[in-house]
């Protein structure tokens, strides 16, 4: 690989400054600060610069979000005399190289050494939180605050970050933040024939805000057959038959459903997680997105022709643990190292920047998966003033939001703003009615709303356009859902380019 290039000049000077001891630290006795105090800086600074990153805030702030969550720290790495920005490069590294083996070892042996003052019987082995087989990344259980101190003035690291650490954890609002999005899935809101669904041949529900995109006009065109997605989520329910032996039924016939789960288990001795959603959350994202044209009653999906890779990521909707963001990492590597994978999309979320989950983000844009991610809904510390949230604040995503059936609003929770690229119908203003999908269990439909439907039913738009151009690229396909749009070619400062119009998006390409 191209890294060997760096030669025995970079060995050398990697082996010389592993010789080196900092003696610029100061170990002056460290203040933890509270999670108010941490929060005001976080808010303060997104409020005045739009953006919050770790590199921002001083060591012993870093130091005091880190114990003041679960202690794990993700440090990402590079050799020496490399530019700490991989953004271009990040899909071709080989972490067993041996300047990237050479620079993991001397970090390590780092952490080793100033936790040991602390602890003279700890290990290598009890610093790692979480392995990693692809990213130049370490997660380390840490406690000293000379620990964060040396890492960021190391020349070997790119970013040193409290992995788990979630603003508004002491507002008690916050505390019910990560079952946003979780256990309301069950079929309790008797539905309208006419209203809230149209039934289709061969004896589906096709949800009310398909005509606004122009998606059963598609159908014709597309049924999204022959491509797969991605779905990084909660899981999926191991009693919906719907996404299981009834995946293949009426006019859904040929595709494949698999069950992964890359959320890392709760401690070291729990049982290891499995693909079963116990939130309800994904199971719905994926009922929206391509759940069956079936004979059932139950409720179709955008692209019900389309195969689908479930990952269980996370346990809810709001990422706000150290395995969660691992989870969501390793999901986006997974879905960057499967050529038969050319869509995903993610209605999860949190609050602040994660590095770690940028660059596998990175990692799969740059091997050409075309992403969707949720803008945001709001709930607890978050309410009324956070814009798009991460991930879809990134470039290399495509930010999703929800708007009102007037059009010309967003949904009540939904958020919006310049990081927005698309929006999808999924409110009705009269009586705040979201989309009918698929429940838990049953063929009677459960509702869901918020910008995490507008992502999965993107996502499905997407899968029928590429599904009628197998050998299109990913800006190829983006760029015929942008033209299809409501408010192209003039983009809008919240809402983006609008409210795709598949079947428009379909008829350019014949």
């Amino acid at each position: 690989m191209h890294n060997k290039l760096y030669g025995t000049a970079l060995l050398v000077a990697l082996m010389a400054q592993s010789c080196q001891v900092n003696t610029d630290i100061q170990t002056a006795p460290a203040t933890l600060r509270t999670n108010t105090e941490i929060d005001a800086f976080i808010r303060t600074t997104l409020q005045q610069k739009g953006d919050f990153r770790w590199a921002m805030a001083s060591d012993e702030l870093v130091w005091s979000a880190l114990r003041q969550s679960d202690g794990v720290v993700s440090v990402g790495y590079k050799p020496a005399g490399l530019s700490a920005d991989l953004r271009e490069t990040i899909h071709t590294i080989d972490i067993q190289d041996g300047p990237w083996q050479q620079a993991r070892q001397q970090l390590l042996d780092l952490v080793l050494r100033t936790e040991q003052q602390t602890d003279p019987t700890l290990k290598a082995t009890d610093l790692v939180a979480f392995s990693e087989e692809t990213l130049p990344v370490l997660d380390l259980r840490v406690k000293r605050l000379e620990t964060i101190q040396q890492l960021r003035a190391s020349g070997l690291v790119r970013y040193v970050e409290p992995m788990g650490y979630q603003p508004g954890q002491s507002d008690t609002r916050a505390k019910t933040a990560s079952s946003s999005g979780c256990g309301s899935n069950i079929a309790d809101i008797p539905l309208t024939e006419g209203a809230d669904y149209t039934t289709l041949t061969p004896g589906t529900k096709s949800p009310w805000n398909h005509p606004y995109h122009g998606i059963r006009d598609a159908w014709s065109r597309s049924t999204g057959a022959g491509t797969k997605i991605l779905l990084i989520d909660t899981g999926i329910s191991d009693t919906q038959d719907n996404l299981g032996s009834a995946f293949n039924q009426g006019s859904s016939t040929g595709r494949t459903i698999e069950k992964r789960v890359t959320l890392p288990k709760a401690w070291f001795w729990s049982s290891a997680e499995t693909p079963a959603d116990g939130c309800g959350h994904g199971t719905a994202m994926a009922g929206a997105m391509l759940a069956p044209r079936g004979t059932d009653g139950a409720a179709m999906g955008v692209a019900y022709n389309a195969s689908l890779v479930s990952v269980r990521a996370a346990t809810d909707v709001f990422l706000d643990e150290s395995r969660e963001m691992k989870g969501v990492a390793d999901a986006y590597i997974l879905a960057g190292n499967r050529d038969d994978i050319k869509i995903t999309s993610m209605s999860l979320g949190t609050i602040l920047y994660n590095s770690q989950v940028a660059d596998a983000i990175r990692y799969a844009f740059n091997k050409g998966k075309l992403m969707f991610c949720a803008g945001g809904t709001s709930f607890g510390w978050s309410a009324g003033w956070t814009g798009v949230i991460f991930p879809a604040s990134m470039s290399e995503v495509q930010a999703i939001t929800g708007i009102q059936d007037n059009l010309t609003r967003r949904c009540e929770t939904c958020h919006e703003g310049a990081e927005i690229d698309f929006v999808v119908v999924m409110e009705k203003a009269a009586n705040g009615r979201h989309i009918p999908t698929l429940a838990m269990s049953g063929n009677p439909p459960s509702t869901v709303g918020g910008s995490s439907v507008a992502t999965a039913t993107t996502a499905g738009m997407a899968a029928l356009v590429w599904s009628q151009n197998p050998t299109a690229t990913r800006t190829q396909v983006l760029d015929r859902l942008t033209r299809s749009a409501s408010n192209y070619p003039n983009r809008s400062s919240n809402f983006g380019w609008g409210r795709i119009n598949v079947n428009a998006a379909l008829t350019a390409l014949n």
